[in-house]
């Protein structure tokens, strides 16, 4: 009956998503000069003279890009219960999230800003479930693999993680269908947690899964072990869409519908703490729809540009096709000029799509050849189809000082379901395939400067015990893909 009910308002978010994605750019200039006259009078606003803002070039004059650890004196007034700080009032809640350089993150989610992340969240699934005409999802269960809804107070602030606050606030008429249930999603601890989420969901009417791939592939194996079965679909019949972020689906793609049994429809979400940035909008899979009328207003700075000291800040209306952008957010969250460290590259301008490219600090360039986090992704999930390799983790590091008298190289740390037979012929694979996307990178191996990559097999688990070993196991916790020095690649080594 929910499916049924559910459809009609299903077809009208469809409907307005497509309107919205025809008025994106006079929906941006709406929200840019909303942004700024709502916090006019905040601490931050009187600093950088809002009042003068006219239009986008004033705003790049007297906001400069910051990073988190650029606004860290506001956020942490506001973390200190100061109102008013850059955003009218207190937020609503902080969302707890881990730094590379800052420690510990409290990004602010305010009144305002919270539908950003709830709405987008359920129009992203509506939408799906009206362009694949079937919303018979909405009368089974659905799985959020999260982490816990338990908040602290911090400054009167409630504060946790992103995906435990969401837990507060999915609608009343979700929640019947949401597992698993908020005391097992309280605990902390995550192989407890994992047993407690099969015993609690093996024998449910489950349509919809959602989570990181890496921690769904090993919720499926516990699942599997402890019903006996040999696919998921014989321990869910009717599971049909798997909802993920964060993380590239396609180098597990084989793993997971090897364990499902058969493939399924999936539906790609581009959330972060700061904001919901994009979501898939088709059931083809062509790129993400930027979320341009959800209270962010959007720049995009060309990645060769972003360490310069006027780097060129571009508004939507000025981005071009297959170029790498570092994308920046102005929001009603109380974010300004704030650098998220992702990169994305547009594949569509009508409507706006994108493709999440890489992460500003995940790179390697040992040697000049820039390589990104969607060329190794790209080249692992080709290899991995046409070899029909099944993949837990993967990640890479440069070699730099290889043994003596040889060339360095890119090492590849891959944790296989199954280890190939002939590792000579998947890494002569995935080297070909990095040449054809990364024009450097092939003229480092043509020229002797890199030798060909090298795939070095750790044993199953170890990307698990070396999460583990960090405490941030499961979760919406993740390996970076690339790294431009060796400590994730040695410590990977160790574990496994």
């Amino acid at each position: 009956m929910k499916g049924l009910i559910v459809k009609p308002f299903a077809h009208f978010i469809r409907r307005q998503i497509r309107k919205e994605s025809a008025t994106a750019i006079q929906d941006q200039k709406d929200i840019f000069y909303s942004i700024i006259n709502t916090a006019r009078e905040t601490a931050f606003g009187h600093d950088h003279q809002f009042a003068s803002i006219k239009n986008h070039d004033d705003f790049k004059l007297q906001v400069p890009i910051r990073d988190y650890e650029g606004l860290k004196r506001y956020f942490d007034q506001i973390k200190d219960g100061a109102r008013d700080i850059t955003w009218p009032g207190q937020p609503k809640y902080l969302a707890k999230t881990s730094g590379t350089t800052s420690g510990v993150k409290y990004i602010p989610i305010t009144e305002d800003s919270i539908a950003n992340h709830i709405d987008t969240a359920r129009n992203a699934l509506l939408n799906l479930s009206s362009a694949r005409s079937d919303t018979s999802i909405f009368d089974g269960k659905m799985i959020f693999l999260s982490g816990s809804p338990t908040l602290h107070d911090v400054g009167g602030i409630r504060t946790g993680r992103l995906s435990g606050i969401v837990n507060h606030e999915i609608p009343a008429w979700v929640k019947g269908n949401q597992l698993p249930s908020y005391e097992t999603n309280c605990i902390e601890e995550w192989e407890a947690k994992l047993d407690a989420v099969v015993r609690e969901t093996y024998n449910q009417d489950l349509r919809v899964i959602s989570g990181i791939p890496p921690w769904v592939q090993m919720y499926f194996e516990r699942l599997l072990s402890h019903t006996g079965k040999s696919s998921i679909k014989e321990v869910f019949p009717q599971l049909s869409l798997f909802v993920y972020g964060g993380v590239n689906y396609e180098p597990y793609r084989n793993s997971i519908e090897s364990l499902i049994g058969d493939s399924i429809d999936s539906l790609e979400t581009y959330p972060a703490s700061e904001g919901f940035i994009a979501f898939q909008d088709s059931v083809v899979h062509d790129g993400l729809l930027l979320n341009t009328n959800s209270g962010i207003f959007f720049e995009f700075v060309p990645v060769t540009q972003i360490s310069d000291q006027s780097p060129t800040r571009l508004s939507l209306d000025e981005v071009e096709l297959g170029v790498d952008y570092v994308i920046i957010i102005s929001s009603n969250a109380g974010l300004w000029a704030y650098n998220l460290g992702d990169t994305v590259r547009f594949v569509s301008l009508n409507p706006y799509k994108l493709v999440v490219s890489g992460r500003i600090k995940h790179f390697i360039s040992a040697f000049g050849e820039h390589v990104i986090g969607k060329e190794v992704e790209t080249a692992i999930s080709r290899v991995s189809r046409r070899y029909q390799l099944k993949i837990n983790e993967f990640t890479v590091a440069p070699m730099i000082t290889p043994e003596e008298g040889k060339l360095p190289y890119h090492e590849w740390i891959i944790e296989f379901k199954h280890t190939p037979a002939d590792l000579s012929q998947i890494s002569s694979a995935l080297d070909r395939i990095m040449k054809e996307q990364n024009i450097y990178y092939k003229d480092l191996i043509d020229g002797g400067i890199l030798q060909p990559l090298k795939i070095n097999v750790v044993k199953k688990g170890a990307f698990q015990s070396y999460m583990e070993s960090l405490g941030k196991l499961g979760g919406q916790n993740k390996v970076p893909r690339l790294s431009n020095d060796r400590k994730i690649a040695l410590a990977l080594l160790e574990c496994g």
